[in-house]
């Protein structure tokens, strides 16, 4: 099966057509490169130039599509053209051919076209003035230098120009995807921490009105039920007003009004009593200093937080001691509850609160453990420990 040739493109069809058409007018008034006289034409008459003519159009057809083979008929055509009158179109054509390989042609050729031509420049030049010692000899190099020379330097500096372009291109493309990822990075570790306050503003009110809730259903008692539904309404008031809080931080998009602080350790205290209208015993020992970077105390908070939310919802009866060291220039952080048999009702949990405590951690490069610990002093023997290691110094927290 034959190979197919490439279709042309429109532009070398008009390049084509405009040589053929150029060329017979010049062929029409007469007019060649050179007179019938000189030793060079070994095909004297009108006719015999038309034959390079036709084949260096037909080769301009193939400027794009094969480049490399157009150069190779066309330099047969314009060799052929030497032993003729010649044309002026023809050459002029053949100038467009070798400035085409360059430019359309594969890598390596580009490379090596320009190369070659400047060498055959440098012989035509060198070689012709040493044979015949005159200084017309010179004009031979001048004019391999004009028509391969010249159009392939061109090529070459025009296609170096567009690779610059399509690689500045590239990069720029490069950016916007790169920027595109860091903005969809952002947003989601923003979603993630945004998600993460969420939850410990609204768990620890949400576990204590499910746990004074269950135990208003399951006790026939007047005075116990309420109580639970006074600590019921005080925690759902309080995490409605956390939610609001936040709610309001996420619609404020013009940036005019002060955001809320975030919760210091100074709160602690608050924290701890609302634990205890909750129904935890709770012993706080904070010891930490008051000169902590915020993203410490904010995660120390938190920690401490969604621990006594932990509590509320799965600790046994006994003391839940809250400690807060400061030492080697890091702050520890020691939740510890009764572990064993509640004895009443537990409120679900989903798993989140520990995950979060841990990424917190993580984000300050401290380190985070909770688990069952064995415990002779406790009352079953075993207690549930959550211990938080968080560095102070600015290049750990970097």
């Amino acid at each position: 099966m034959a190979a197919r040739l490439p279709r042309p493109r429109r532009f070398d069809v008009y390049a084509a057509s405009a040589g053929v058409l150029g060329g017979l007018l010049l062929w029409g008034i007469g007019l060649g490169v050179r007179p019938a006289d000189e030793p060079v034409v070994l095909f004297d008459g009108r006719w015999p130039l038309l034959v390079p003519l036709a084949v260096m159009a037909g080769c301009e057809l193939l400027r794009r599509t094969a480049p490399r083979t157009g150069l190779l008929i066309g330099t047969a055509a314009l060799v052929a053209d030497t032993f003729t009158r010649g044309s002026l179109v023809t050459v002029i054509m053949y100038t467009d051919l070798m400035y085409a390989a360059v430019l359309y042609g594969p890598p390596a050729a580009a490379r090596r076209i320009p190369w070659i031509t400047g060498l055959l420049t440098v012989a035509g030049t060198v070689v012709p003035f040493a044979l015949w010692r005159v200084p017309e000899a010179l004009l031979i190099g001048v004019a391999v230098g004009v028509v391969s020379f010249a159009p392939a330097s061109t090529g070459l500096i025009v296609r170096n120009h567009r690779e610059a372009a399509d690689a500045a291109l590239l990069r720029a493309e490069q950016t916007a995807l790169l920027a595109e990822m860091d903005r969809v990075q952002a947003v989601t570790a923003e979603r993630s921490r945004m998600a993460r306050e969420l939850h410990d503003m609204v768990a620890n009110h949400l576990s204590a009105i499910a746990i004074h809730s269950t135990a208003a259903l399951s006790l026939d008692d007047a005075a116990t039920t309420r109580r639970a539904l006074g600590v019921i309404r005080e925690n759902s008031v309080a995490g409605l007003a956390e939610m609001r809080r936040l709610i309001g931080i996420l619609r404020d998009s013009g940036g005019d009004g002060e955001p809320a602080p975030a919760p210091t350790l100074d709160g602690l205290g608050a924290l701890t009593d609302g634990a205890r209208a909750n129904g935890l015993d709770v012993a706080l020992d904070a010891a930490c200093g008051d000169d902590l970077p915020a993203p410490v105390e904010l995660a120390a908070y938190r920690i401490v937080q969604e621990s006594l939310t932990n509590a509320l919802k799965h600790a046994s009866q006994g003391t839940v001691h809250v400690r807060l060291t400061r030492h080697d220039d890091a702050l520890r952080v020691e939740v510890t509850s009764p572990y064993g048999d509640r004895g009443t009702p537990r409120a679900p949990g989903s798993g989140a609160g520990l995950v979060g405590m841990r990424e917190r951690a993580a984000l300050l490069h401290g380190t985070f453990e909770a688990g069952a610990v064995a415990d002779p002093e406790a009352a079953g023997g075993t207690i549930w420990a959550v211990r938080a290691t968080l560095p102070l110094t600015e290049g750990d927290l970097a």
